[in-house]
């Protein structure tokens, strides 16, 4: 398949991701209104593992689920389990566009996490691009214009803990499949859900109102990484990732029609040089693999 070729499906597996990500947000602003954001997370596991088990019967894959780094699982998953908690919170208080402009910074985060956690080398160009991210994040987030407010802090530090999952997971697929992986997962967080909702003896159920958001939150969840999962083996981050950024106007918009939330144009300015970092970033790493595949010729 030609790069030319490749776009095309990878599209199509992108505007699933973007479409899952986007219900995810409204949905999980729906459920909001009755849940906490633990119960949401309860819920959402709950959905998650019985189609994850029900995909892994039928495909008659226990064998590759794994129990070899059950610590290592359950890292990844606390890092992830309170990324999402960040995530559906902040949904809540602030427009849903600058939310996901603040989480694009998570690639940027990585940068700065990786050569702490898996000793990779932090270049003059990847300094770049967190320095261009940061001003990003000051563009998008305003403090002059109006104080930081607990929306804000909790989606730019969503992306820190997003960042650490990435991480997590790199290890992991070193010798884990993704059945395995999400099989832990939705076990994992189902249970860091129930005992967190429950500290405080008071476990909502869901009414039959917010009952199909939960659904969706559940279903769109694992829709959203798989189908960016497929667009990243079928084309590289050069391609997928410009396709990814395009989740901003699309919630934008959708935002404004359902909530009539104003478009601010500092929010795009922001998420544009977020975007370069990154952007930046993927270019650099594959002029390296490049460079490394050039000498090893």
């Amino acid at each position: 398949m030609t790069a030319e070729t490749k776009i095309l499906p990878a599209a199509l597996w992108m505007s699933g991701a973007i479409a899952s990500f986007s219900a995810m947000a409204i949905a999980g602003r729906e459920a909001g209104q009755m849940l906490d954001t633990f119960e949401i997370m309860a819920y959402r596991s709950m959905v998650g593992l019985l189609i994850v088990t029900l995909v892994i019967t039928i495909g008659g894959n226990w064998r590759s689920v794994k129990t070899d780094r059950i610590k290592s699982h359950f890292l990844r998953n606390l890092a992830h389990f309170t990324g999402q908690n960040l995530w559906f919170f902040a949904v809540t208080l602030i427009p849903l566009a600058q939310v996901f402009a603040l989480e694009f910074t998570s690639p940027l985060w990585v940068i700065v996490l990786s050569p702490l956690l898996l000793g990779e080398r932090l270049t003059l160009i990847r300094g770049l691009c967190v320095l261009l991210g940061f001003i990003g994040i000051l563009i998008v987030a305003r403090p002059t214009s109006a104080p930081l407010n607990a929306g804000v802090i909790t989606a730019a530090s969503c992306a820190i803990f997003f960042a650490l999952t990435v991480i997590l997971t790199k290890r992991l697929t070193r010798h884990e499949g993704i059945a395995s992986i999400l099989f832990w997962l939705t076990s994992m967080q189902l249970v860091m859900g129930l005992i967190m909702a429950g500290w405080d003896g008071d476990f909502a159920l869901p009414s039959l109102a917010i009952l199909p958001w939960i659904l969706l939150i559940g279903c769109a969840g694992l829709a959203a990484h798989f189908c960016f999962t497929n667009a990243l083996s079928i084309a590289p981050a050069t391609v997928v990732v410009p396709f990814d950024f395009a989740r901003l106007p699309v919630i934008a918009l959708l935002a404004m029609v359902i909530y009539g939330e104003e478009v601010v144009i500092w929010t795009f300015v922001g998420a544009g040089l977020i975007f370069a970092a990154n952007y930046l970033n993927i270019l650099e790493a594959a002029g390296r693999i490049g460079a490394g595949k050039a000498r090893s010729s």
